[in-house]
């Protein structure tokens, strides 16, 4: 397999897509508006600039909520569709219109009247506690475990199903072990290792995935190449993180990251691995 060494620009370029603090002075301002906003058959787009010429941040708190995201949601959604530039106060009192427009084209306006307008029953309490708590986890787990089954069903691919262990230890150099995603051929010795980790899903912070693949990297051999599959746009708020994994694989530690994206280039490497490796 060619020895290269990625930068940052390339990974970021190949990110796809694939959780926000309570009670504090701008929620409490921000319910305050809420409670007092008018109710309308319609809203327009005077509607949605006097929120944000009042207070940007409790208009966009309040935008936010209308479209049910998170607050890294949110970020990505508006760094995505502003392009170059900040997503703050400055760049809406730069070019407010333009703001707007891009909450416009993201539902905010038909988010506002379906809210404002509909009639709750009690059973809508349960089902917001229950988005909120189960239901983000479940999301989180889903990320993971997607991510988790694109790099499987590639490797099954190659490898043939019985060719691999998912979810295990695998023990390394000098005896040493580390959990992986999946041991190729299997945990006992193995020569190749793939570890994937969804940013964003649940259990993935930004501590748990380099700490992950530090450990793998402290125990296997030299010589076993380690795979690393990542994606999700909440990348983009953490390219200092980001760049610290890519320069591990600059200096040799990781052998190659991948996005999902990067279908076609993770399976040719897996085929050519399998072919270096003599792996039947």
């Amino acid at each position: 397999m060619q020895v290269l060494e990625q930068d940052l620009a390339d990974v970021v370029a190949n990110l796809s897509p694939l959780a926000v603090d309570w009670m504090d002075d701008v929620a409490a301002s921000a319910i305050a508006k809420l409670s007092t906003f008018p109710i309308k058959p319609h809203y327009d787009r005077a509607d949605l600039r006097k929120i944000f010429d009042e207070d940007f941040e409790e208009g966009l708190l309040c935008a936010r909520l209308f479209l049910i995201l998170s607050k890294d949601s949110m970020e990505t959604e508006l760094r995505g569709r502003l392009g170059a530039g900040g997503i703050g106060a400055r760049r809406y009192a730069a070019d407010p219109q333009n703001f707007l427009s891009v909450l416009e084209s993201m539902g905010v306006l038909d988010a506002m009247t379906t809210t404002i307008n509909y009639q709750p029953v009690w059973s809508d309490i349960l089902v917001e506690r229950l988005r909120a708590g189960r239901g983000s986890a479940i999301q989180g787990q889903r990320r993971g475990r997607g991510l988790e089954d694109f790099a499987e069903a590639l490797v099954a691919a190659v490898f043939g199903e019985r060719g691999y262990e998912t979810r295990c230890t695998f023990t390394g150099a000098d005896g040493t072990t580390a959990k992986c995603d999946i041991a190729i051929p299997d945990r006992h010795r193995p020569r190749i290792l793939i570890e994937s980790k969804a940013y964003g899903a649940t259990g993935s912070k930004m501590t748990d995935i380099i700490g992950d693949l530090d450990a793998i990297i402290a125990a296997k051999r030299h010589d076993t190449p380690l795979l690393f599959l990542t994606d999700g746009l909440t990348w983009n708020a953490r390219l200092s993180d980001l760049r610290k994994i890519v320069q591990r694989q600059n200096h040799g530690k990781i052998t190659r990251i991948y996005t999902t994206k990067m279908r076609d280039q993770f399976l040719a490497d897996l085929q050519t691995l399998k072919s270096e490796f003599g792996i039947a």
